[in-house]
């Protein structure tokens, strides 16, 4: 049985004044509330859609996610290292849930970080503002620290989440993080060029450590998550800017899509631990932008009269809607694996995945639910229901979530849940992300 964790008097005072804030935030003073909905003005605008995004697609967070988010980060605010930063632990003693009994970790901060963000809390405004500034700092220092020629920013190896993911996982998530903090805060000076510097350095250690085939080298045991955060880094940085090069992004997506058949249903699972839900949801993931633009072009071709209102989805569409040859077979291979992979991710006898839940089996919900919402799918909210109600039936007595196997941390566990529990929050950054820009 786990031990109780016991907070000091600075913990329980640090408890109460984020549940103050927390509550504050309820009452319109954090203009960046969970349960927030479209107002006037606030919308995304796609490239066909002048009027933009139908505010029917948000989902207002049901109260019981709003009650198990409170207990959730109280307990993660706690959690917060000394330096700044947040420990998942090693992989040699799986069973400690003490977040201070080992040493601060990029991977698992990242993620953290990216929960407070999602939150509403930027570095300058918000109730996890003094948290998240240092897990910030904490994170940059780790990248500016380390060897230009290194594959990843820490000398820490063996943790949780390197031996499961695999051993280059924290510059993959730290990337991801950084690309996030900048879309949050576009104008903030000279700071904007440290974080835009930190994610090039980052960006560039992801294609170097990519292999042929596009996935990332140092696998650990589900490998493929790696390889799949390291796609969706590579993403989320040529979206906010950074040096990516689009070559590697596009082996990065080969190697997730090919992982999934959509002609007959078979899921390559060698690099996934054997585990259906880990391999499906990275190829869900990696074929959502592309499957979207697909669409969208389809749909602006059908309008514009290019091609009949009745044309089917295939390369040859696509061609006359002004692609060419080689976009359009990589964009509708792309349609095909979303479109089959999405309904199989979230399919039961996947969903229950190593028969129960660790971390993997979080992060394959996050990639599953982010790709929905990428897409535009209607269908995220189906999945947000019933995904939310499972995370709030098992939360921990003490506001935590911890993995049953594998990763069992509860630092990332409860990260990556929040992460889940708020993807709403970033509706309108996640759908902007998947556009097709224009010149």
């Amino acid at each position: 049985m786990k031990k109780p964790f016991v907070l000091s008097m600075a913990g329980m005072l640090a408890v109460a004044v984020a549940l103050l804030a927390f509550r504050s935030t309820r009452t319109g003073q954090d203009t960046h509330a969970p349960h927030h909905t479209l107002g006037q003005g606030c919308v995304f605008k796609t490239v066909y859609e002048g009027e933009g995004l139908d505010s029917t697609f948000i989902l207002e967070t049901p109260a019981a996610v709003l009650r198990a988010e409170e207990r959730g980060f109280a307990w993660l605010v706690t959690a917060q290292n000394p330096d700044g930063g947040f420990a998942a632990g090693s992989h040699a003693r799986q069973q400690v849930m003490d977040p201070h009994a080992s040493p601060s970790d990029p991977a698992t901060t990242a993620m953290v970080s990216m929960a407070l963000l999602r939150s509403g809390s930027t570095l300058t405004k918000g109730r996890f503002a003094p948290v998240l500034t240092r897990s910030t700092e904490f994170l940059l220092n780790a990248v500016e620290r380390s060897n230009e020629d290194a594959l990843n920013i820490t000398p820490l190896t063996g943790t949780q989440i390197q031996v499961k993911l695999g051993g280059n996982i924290d510059v993959a998530l730290t990337a991801q993080y950084l690309s996030n903090l900048l879309g949050a805060m576009p104008d903030n000076g000279n700071d904007r060029g440290r974080w835009l510097r930190a994610l090039n350095t980052c960006t560039a250690k992801i294609q170097r450590a990519q292999s042929a085939d596009g996935s990332t080298v140092g696998s650990g045991w589900a490998g493929v998550l790696q390889s799949s955060f390291a796609a969706n880094a590579l993403e989320s940085a040529e979206h906010a800017g950074a040096k990516v090069d689009k070559d590697a992004l596009a082996k990065a997506r080969d190697f997730q899509q090919g992982n999934f058949d959509a002609n007959t249903g078979t899921v390559a699972t060698d690099a996934a631990a054997g585990i259906t839900l880990y391999a499906i949801s990275g190829s869900t993931r990696s074929s959502a932008k592309q499957a979207r633009q697909a669409e969208e072009a389809l749909q602006r071709a059908k309008q514009e009269g290019k091609v009949a209102q009745a044309a089917p989805m295939d390369a040859l569409t696509l061609q006359k809607a002004g692609m060419s040859r080689d976009d359009a077979e990589k964009a509708v291979t792309a349609y095909n694996v979303y479109n089959a992979a999405k309904d199989r991710a979230q399919a039961n006898e996947v969903i229950s995945g190593f028969g129960n839940n660790g971390g993997e089996e979080f992060l394959s919900f996050l990639q599953t639910g982010e790709s929905l919402i990428i897409n535009k799918d209607r269908s995220w909210r189906n999945w947000y229901e019933a995904t939310t109600s499972r995370l709030v039936g098992i939360q921990n007595n003490d506001g935590s979530w911890n993995g049953h196997h594998c990763i069992t941390s509860p630092v990332f566990c409860t990260a990556t849940a929040l992460l889940i529990l708020g993807v709403n929050n970033d509706i309108e950054t996640l759908v902007a992300q998947g556009a097709t820009r224009q010149n």
